[in-house]
């Protein structure tokens, strides 16, 4: 299988700062609006939480200081991202924030315990992903939530999203136009395909959240939690 490639690196086109962290401008519009979400599910519990597609690593800087009773896992696939994520690590100090992982999202099996993480998840947080990656990714996702999801654990996904086959927004249509034109593989996911997606891997679709510019979040749980 090729290697994912993504609608933006961050720092791929700047140069890097001499401490490695990168700055993601959707982190400052987003993470506010996404931290009382997962904290809904999350400030009562203990245990592990992998992200996908951590990017710069400052999502997960600013959900592992609101948890402290949280691991927070984060993972990525490029070299740059993975630099950022250690150097924002480093700059945060949480002991609850570990060290960042190579993971390649798209593979059928991730192979977890091998690459040092745990095998069962409270939850896992993908944001700005799937939209700007192959089908694949989506796939590997679920079927990675499926094996690694813990039985009362919970996958969010943040991003635009069409709803049962129509754009909730002309800035939607029009994004998923402009990421189509670039890769005919890339678009803005359907809810439709993404719940049939979760069927097939076990898990329901339990929540869609509206948040702000036209994004949400959508809750998958296991259909039947053992």
């Amino acid at each position: 299988m090729s290697t994912p490639r993504f609608t933006v690196e961050f720092g791929k086109n700047d140069p890097l700062p001499q401490d490695g962290r990168l700055d993601a401008a959707a982190f400052h519009r987003n993470h506010a609006a996404i931290a009382p979400v997962l904290g809904v599910f999350l400030r009562d519990r203990t245990g592990d939480v992998l992200e996908i597609g951590s990017g710069t690593g400052q999502h997960a800087v600013a959900f592992a200081s609101k948890l402290p009773a949280i691991a927070w896992w984060p993972t990525d696939l490029d070299d740059n991202h993975l630099r950022s994520i250690k150097a924002w690590r480093a700059h945060a100090r949480l002991a609850n924030l570990r060290a960042p992982v190579r993971l390649d999202a798209s593979e059928a099996d991730w192979r977890l315990p091998a690459l040092g993480l745990p095998s069962a998840f409270v939850a896992m947080f993908c944001a700005n992903v799937i939209h700007i990656s192959s089908w694949a990714v989506a796939e590997g996702l679920f079927a990675g939530a499926s094996r690694h999801l813990a039985a009362v654990g919970t996958l969010f996904l943040y991003g635009p999203f069409k709803r049962d086959g129509r754009h909730n927004a002309a800035s939607n249509a029009a994004f998923d136009e402009s990421l189509r034109a670039r890769d005919p593989a890339w678009g803005v996911r359907d809810t439709a395909d993404l719940k049939k997606l979760g069927r097939a891997n076990g898990l329901r679709l339990t929540e869609l959240i509206e948040m702000p510019s036209n994004n949400a979040i959508m809750a998958f749980e296991r259909i039947n939690p053992a």
